[in-house]
């Protein structure tokens, strides 16, 4: 039976292509969500973006349509949607606010449901308060799951399968084995059938031989991996032929000193790269401390601190041993670059290591922008941890880090590692499990 589904605001701001993505079920938008959208229009940020792309795709429809979208206009498979205007504006209860565009949406959903006893109707969207609030009146409800990963549904990246003879793989550096969990640069941790101690590490190539993983002895940058997940991590950050890789994990588990650890080898010593491009959003932790004075390179000093941190303790660390220039004159020089997503739209970025850190604050569509950028022989590298999220219009499910994780994880031009163990501190560690 064709489903009716009313839709709110907050998902067509989130994904602009939702009304193709119903299949072939009828869908309702109120018109009060029009007037919604229309205030966002204007906006600079990723809301104003989508609400432009959602009114020129409904005007589109309506040409298709002979003008009008009143009366339903075919969209997707089989689908149609439709700007609902209500006759009459009812009251929901005296205990509501009458004035209030939700409730107005509200509206819309418990009348159509009414008109329609005959025909299953959802209300679909991603404010939970209103998922409850329309719960109450009896309305059957649901959250917009097209872009939604559960963090705990996110592959690991690596797999364990037990082999009776390791002697091949430790003389020659690889092995074939046949097991139908492997893929394109899932790492694999061996372990022989006769000694449980006895273990290997490696990772499928696309011709689906299992490569001994190494990592060199005096490690990368002066920073040695101290678990599996980062030599693993480690091995994908250093080859050139996995174009974007994605760590997530918890606080302290290394996630940005390993991948700028990778950079620095890959464009200051190896000259691989033409440039260290480091970036993340600026979304505060906590209440916004306002405008801040100075030029640009002033005001983003401390939204970029923690890169400077991280960037400082390799160099002083693994750098003044090698020879390496201080930090101001690789930045002076163009070799490393630090600044905000906010400037990466428009821009083409060829030969570079790119590396965006917090990507969990990002959306679907903002990850698909950033990704896109990247020109030819440019590699990128997504972390971030989905429970610590700053970005009120996106969850642990919904931002793009994970999204991006578990759409892209098979493709021969990607590698994923989920980061288990701490190791920033002891505290860290306990602070990450108990808080």
């Amino acid at each position: 039976m064709r489903k009716l589904f009313i839709l709110d605001t907050n998902v067509l701001l989130h994904d602009p292509q939702a009304i193709f993505k119903f299949e072939d079920n009828d869908l309702i938008i109120p018109i009060y969500v029009i007037e919604e959208i229309d205030r966002f229009k204007r906006d600079s940020s990723e809301r104003g973006r989508n609400a432009r792309e959602v009114v020129r795709l409904l005007d589109s429809l309506r040409e298709e349509n002979g003008g009008s979208l009143g009366e339903g206009a075919s969209v997707g498979a089989g689908g149609t949607v439709r700007v609902y205007v209500p006759e009459r504006r009812a009251q929901l209860a005296s205990s509501l606010n009458p004035s209030s565009g939700d409730n107005a949406i509200l509206q819309v959903a418990t009348e159509l449901k009414a008109a329609h006893p005959d025909r299953p109707a959802v209300f679909v969207t991603m404010d939970i308060n209103l998922r409850i609030r329309a719960d109450a009146l009896g309305l059957t409800t649901a959250n917009y799951q097209n872009q939604s990963v559960q963090p705990d549904n996110l592959k690991p990246g690596v797999i364990e399968i037990v082999h009776p003879e390791l002697d091949a793989f430790f003389s020659t550096g690889e092995i074939t084995v046949n097991d139908g969990r492997l893929y394109p640069n899932v790492c694999v941790m061996l372990r022989s059938a006769d000694d449980e101690k006895r273990t290997g590490l490696g990772r499928c190539m696309a011709d689906g031989k299992i490569r001994r993983v190494s990592v060199p002895a005096e490690g990368i940058m002066g920073l040695r991996p101290r678990n599996r997940e980062q030599t693993f991590a480690l091995d994908l950050l250093l080859d050139d032929t996995v174009r974007l890789v994605t760590l997530v994990g918890a606080a302290g588990t290394g996630k940005t000193l390993l991948a700028l650890a990778a950079g620095l080898k890959r464009c200051v010593q190896h000259g691989a790269y033409t440039r260290l491009l480091v970036s993340r959003p600026i979304i505060p932790l906590g209440r916004d401390l306002g405008f801040l004075p100075g030029d640009v390179d002033e005001k983003l000093a401390p939204w970029m601190k923690p890169i400077f941190d991280n960037l400082e303790f390799l160099l002083i660390s693994g750098g003044k041993r090698r020879g390496l220039p201080e930090l101001d004159e690789m930045m002076t020089s163009g070799i490393i670059e630090v600044e905000p997503l906010t400037y990466i739209r428009g821009r083409s970025l060829p030969q570079q290591y790119v590396i965006v850190d917090e990507a969990q604050n990002l959306t679907p569509h903002e990850v698909k922008t950033i990704v896109t950028r990247c020109g030819e022989g440019t590699k990128i590298v997504l972390t971030g941890d989905p429970f610590q999220i700053d970005n009120p219009y996106v969850d642990a499910a919904t931002n793009g880090l994970t999204y991006a994780a578990n759409r892209m994880h098979a493709e021969a031009l990607v590698g994923h590692i989920v980061l288990q163990k701490g190791e920033r501190s002891a505290l860290a560690n306990l602070a990450a499990n108990k808080l």
